[in-house]
C-alpha cells in the first residue's frame, strides 16, 4: 500500500489518529493490548535495519512482550535503508502501530516498543550515531537475503555496487553491512562497548554469514578494527516464523474500526510465531525467554525445518499455483491436487532429507504448516512470496534435492517444483512482465529462456552458475526429470494443473 493510499484512508476517516495521547481510548475498548511499561521513558536499546511488516509483526512483538513483563531500556529505532513511507506515517502516530493476529480468533495489540524511525540514505549521521550510542546493546536486521551482498563462495562480494560504495565513503555508507562496521569503528574509537549482532532474515547461517560479510569488509579498512569485532561482538544464528501478508487497504479499514481510532500503517499476522536463536550471546539482551523465544544449541536443526518444510512449499505453491491462476496461498492450499502434492511432497522428499532438532516432532510440524496454509483469515499473496526467486531457491529448494541425490532419493516433485519456477520466469519474460528478481536482467537477456526446446530451456537455467553451482547441470538424472516436469507443465493448461500435481 502506497503512502497516498496511507493519506487518502486518513482523509476519509473521521476517527481520531492511533498516537500516545489517545491510548486510552483504545484501552478501554475490550480485549486490546496496550503498552504496560512507561514507554515515554524508555531508552533506545535496539536498532533495527530493515523495520518492514515482518519485524513490526514478530521481532518489535516478541520485545513488546518482553517489555510489558520486565521492563528494560529496549525500545527499538527502526532504520529504512531507503525508503522513507514507515517514517513518515509511523512519526504521525508516535510511531505506534496496531498488530491483528488473525486466525480462528482475531486479536488485536498497540505496539509501542519502536519508539524511533531513520531514513539511512537522508540521515546517516543520525543512524550511525544511534548505532555508536553506548545505550544501544543490540542491532538487528530483516533486510532479505540479497542484503548481505555475498558473493557465490559466501564471502563479502567487493563489486557489489553498494560495498564499493560504502569502501570509497566508509563515514556515509549505504548498505547494512557498511551502517553495521563503521558504527563498530566508532565504539572502538569512543572506548564503548560492542553490541551483539542479531540477523532475523530467512537465511541459512544468517548469523555466520553476516559476521563474514562484516569481518571481510572491516579488513578491508583496518585489520585492527577486523579483529576487534571477531573478539568482541557475537552473531548468533537464529530462525524466524510467522506469516506475515502485507498490508493492504482493507487491514487499515478494519483494524482502524477494531480499535476505534485510525491506524494508517497495522500489521497483520497469523497466531502462529517462533524464534529460535543460538545460546552464543555476550552481554544483555531483553528477557525473551520469558515470552517464547527459544535459546538454544541447535538452530540449524530448526532452521532446516523452517526452511524446507515452510519455505520451500511456499515457495512451490508460489511458482505453480501462480501458474494455475491462484492468487493466493489459500486459495492454492484449498484445491485438491495442490494440497495432495504438498502433502506428498513433504512427506515423501522432505522429510527425512535433514535431521530435525530433539524437540521436534517433525511430522506433527509439518501437519501444522500445511494447516497454516489453510487459515481463511490470512491473505497471504503468491506474488509475494515469488519475489526473489534465484536468492531464496538457493537455500529453500536447491540444498533438499542435493541432499536427497547424496542419500539416493527421490527428487521428483522437488524437481517439479523447480521447473514450476523455471516456467514462472519463462513466462514473465515472454510477456515482458515485470521479474521481481536481483538477476531480473540476466533472465531477460538469456535468449535461450525463449526458446520452445524445453531440454534447451532447462540447460540455460542450470548454466547459471551464481544460482545453481555447477553439479546440477552435471547431473543427468535431476536433469532429465526437469525436462520431463517442464515438457508437463507447458502441455497442460492452467486448469489443469491440478490434475497433472494430483498424477505424479
Amino acid at each position: 500500500m502506497t503512502l497516498t493510499q496511507n493519506k487518502s484512508a486518513q482523509n476519509k476517516s473521521a476517527q481520531k489518529k492511533l498516537c500516545q495521547e489517545n491510548l486510552a481510548q483504545v484501552a478501554s475498548v475490550a480485549a486490546i493490548t496496550t503498552p504496560q511499561y512507561d514507554r515515554e521513558n524508555t531508552e533506545i536499546g535496539i536498532v533495527h535495519l530493515g523495520p518492514g511488516a515482518f519485524h513490526r509483526a514478530h521481532q518489535a512483538v516478541y520485545t513488546e512482550n518482553a517489555m510489558n513483563l520486565s521492563g528494560g531500556n529496549w525500545g527499538i529505532c527502526g532504520v529504512s535503508l531507503r525508503s522513507a513511507t514507515a517514517q513518515e506515517i509511523l512519526q504521525q502516530q508516535d510511531y505506534l502501530y496496531t498488530l491483528a493476529v488473525l486466525d480462528q480468533n482475531i486479536s488485536y495489540q498497540i505496539i509501542g516498543a519502536v519508539k524511533e524511525i531513520l531514513v539511512a540514505n537522508k540521515q546517516s549521521d543520525k543512524v550511525i550515531a544511534r548505532m555508536a550510542a553506548a545505550s544501544t546493546k543490540l542491532v538487528t536486521l530483516t533486510i532479505t537475503e540479497k542484503g548481505y551482498c555475498l558473493a557465490s563462495d559466501g564471502s563479502l562480494d567487493l563489486n557489489h555496487e553498494d560495498i564499493k560504495h560504502d569502501l570509497a565513503n566508509p563515514c556515509a555508507p549505504i548498505s547494512a553491512i557498511g551502517f553495521i562496521v563503521e558504527s563498530l569503528k566508532q565504539r572502538k574509537i569512543n572506548g564503548s562497548s560492542a553490541f551483539n549482532v542479531l540477523s532475523c532474515d530467512n537465511v541459512s547461517g544468517n548469523g555466520d554469514k553476516l559476521r563474514r560479510a562484516v569481518l571481510d569488509y572491516a579488513e578491508q579498512l583496518d585489520n585492527s578494527l577486523k579483529t576487534w569485532i571477531s573478539d568482541n561482538v557475537a552473531f548468533p544464528n537464529a530462525m524466524v516464523d510467522s506469516i506475515t501478508p502485507k498490508t493492504e487497504s482493507y487491514t487499515v479499514e478494519s483494524v482502524s474500526k477494531a480499535i476505534t481510532v485510525q491506524d494508517n500503517w497495522p500489521i497483520q499476522r497469523e497466531e502462529f510465531s517462533q524464534w529460535v536463536i543460538d545460546n552464543n550471546w555476550q552481554g544483555e539482551r531483553p528477557d525473551w525467554e520469558k515470552v517464547g523465544v527459544i535459546f538454544t544449541d541447535d538452530v540449524e536443526g530448526f532452521e532446516k525445518a523452517k526452511l524446507r518444510l515452510l519455505n520451500c512449499l511456499h515457495s512451490t505453491l508460489a511458482y505453480s499455483a501462480s501458474l494455475a491462476g491462484f492468487e493466493t496461498v489459500f486459495d492454492a492450499i484449498r484445491d485438491k491436487g495442490f494440497y495432495q502434492f504438498i502433502t506428498k511432497l513433504a512427506q515423501n522428499e522432505i522429510i527425512g532429507s535433514f535431521t530435525p532438532p530433539k524437540e521436534m516432532d517433525v511430522n506433527v510440524y509439518a501437519n501444522e504448516i500445511i494447516q497454516r496454509f489453510s487459515n481463511p483469515s490470512i491473505r497471504h499473496l503468491l506474488a509475494q512470496i515469488a519475489c526473489d526467486g534465484s536468492q531464496k531457491l538457493q537455500i529453500r529448494l536447491l540444498p533438499v534435492i542435493r541432499d536427497n541425490i547424496k542419500q539416493n532419493r527421490s527428487t521428483k516433485l522437488l524437481c517439479f517444483s523447480l521447473a514450476s519456477w523455471f516456467e514462472f520466469i519463462c513466462q514473465a519474460v515472454k510477456n515482458n512482465q515485470e521479474i521481481v528478481d536481483p538477476m531480473a536482467e540476466t533472465f531477460k537477456q538469456t535468449a535461450a529462456i525463449l526458446s520452445d526446446d524445453v531440454e534447451e530451456v532447462v540447460t540455460s537455467f542450470l548454466a547459471i552458475e551464481a544460482i545453481f553451482g555447477k553439479d546440477l547441470l552435471a547431473d543427468t538424472k535431476v536433469k532429465n526429470q526437469l525436462v520431463d516436469s517442464l515438457t508437463n507443465i507447458r502441455k497442460t493448461t492452467a486448469n489443469q494443473l491440478s490434475t497433472l500435481l494430483n498424477s505424479l
